[in-house]
């Protein structure tokens, strides 16, 4: 069968990846075709564009790239056509993939969509749109399930990749050498994000706070593709590594993290690292979201837990004294890191259902040879 994947962001590359090479397992003689990055393009995926050149984040941010988004929306479904495939899988990035759904739908296309968009947070109703235009829907977090009952829709919850890709990676056990690390001194993660527009408002924020911890090693989880000046102001510090395309290393081996709020924040807490999230957007799209959202926390963690499990410092509180306080807090005080150890493995266990991946492979594959 001839598969189309789209997906705009590292995180869904990741997780393309790893369903591609479970589909593989199953239908031989498949072939791929998408929007995606180095990933799934290392798993045999023809690229048509690399998500780094729309991963843009942010109502301005967006607004003022509407042309460029326009032009990629226009390029993928004259692509799709060309190419003809047997379904399209959507993977995460709503605004994009949505208006590919509706394109499908209204094509006759058969549309299947992986890593909900997260419209159980805010604008609900956009579950009704999902539910007219995409055949089958496969959902990560265990509490999507019942969301999208409410709507009369009964979609497949698979498990979640993130804890497949934790599973699965194979640690370098000479990490540590390799960048010149001293095993007596702390390790603390810095995992500023994937896109240009979180960089430029988290990294001067994690310069600050790196300034006040001199007897500390920081290590950058950084991004090859971005442009290193985004990195410049933690670069230029000198108890700051950066660390290329080896985030999980680095969480294997560090003692606390600072991250920014997305999907890093569960893929921290899943290698038992003690962390604060962090966000900061620009004025305007925060007031409108903070009108708009509709769930209690921002990081999966508190989301899949239910409650607080890891402090989120948002907006105004995301400065270098606050975090500050707590990273010192999660360093030193046993009690409280052993609070949030707990918090993880309780998260561990709810989403630990077997390979995510795997289970969504084979319900695709059934789902299209039934159909």
């Amino acid at each position: 069968m001839r598969y189309y994947l789209i997906a705009g962001e590292r995180s869904g590359d990741l997780h393309g990846s790893n369903l591609v090479k479970e589909l593989k397992k199953i239908d031989p003689q498949a072939e791929f075709r998408g929007f995606g990055g180095d990933y799934m393009q290392q798993e045999g995926v023809t690229l048509t564009v690399h998500y780094a050149d729309m991963a843009f984040m942010g109502l301005v941010e967006i607004l003022t790239n509407l042309n460029k988004i326009s032009r990629y929306i226009k390029q993928c479904k004259a692509d799709i056509v060309q190419y003809n495939p047997d379904v399209i899988i959507l993977i995460d990035y709503a605004g994009f993939n949505r208006q590919i759904g509706k394109f499908g739908k209204k094509t006759g296309r058969k549309i299947f969509y992986y890593i909900s968009p997260k419209v159980w947070a805010w604008y609900q109703v956009r579950a009704l749109e999902l539910k007219a235009n995409v055949k089958r829907m496969f959902v990560i977090l265990p509490f999507e399930k019942d969301f999208f009952k409410k709507y009369d829709w009964d979609v497949d919850y698979v498990g979640n990749p993130v804890l497949d890709a934790v599973k699965a990676h194979q640690p370098d056990l000479q990490f540590m050498q390799r960048n010149a690390f001293d095993p007596s001194q702390k390790l603390i993660a810095l995992l500023p994000g994937s896109r240009k527009q979180e960089l430029k408002s988290i990294v001067p924020l994690m310069a600050e706070v790196v300034k006040k911890f001199p007897q500390y090693r920081f290590a950058v989880a950084t991004v090859s593709n971005l442009d290193k000046s985004l990195y410049e102001p933690l670069f230029t510090l000198p108890n700051v590594t950066p660390v290329y395309d080896h985030t999980y290393d680095l969480l294997q081996n560090a003692a606390a993290a600072i991250v920014t709020s997305g999907t890093a924040t569960l893929e921290t807490a899943l290698f038992k690292v003690p962390q604060i999230v962090v966000y900061k957007a620009n004025v305007i799209t925060y007031w409108i979201i903070k009108l708009a959202i509709k769930v209690k926390f921002i990081s999966l963690v508190n989301l899949i837990a239910d409650r607080e499990v890891i402090k989120e410092l948002i907006q105004g509180d995301a400065n270098p004294d606050k975090v500050s306080e707590e990273l010192n807090a999660i360093l030193t005080d046993t009690i409280y890191r052993n609070t949030i150890m707990a918090g993880y493995d309780e998260i561990y266990t709810t989403l630990d259902t077997g390979s995510a991946s795997e289970n969504t492979a084979r319900l695709m594959f059934q789902y299209l040879k039934r159909d």
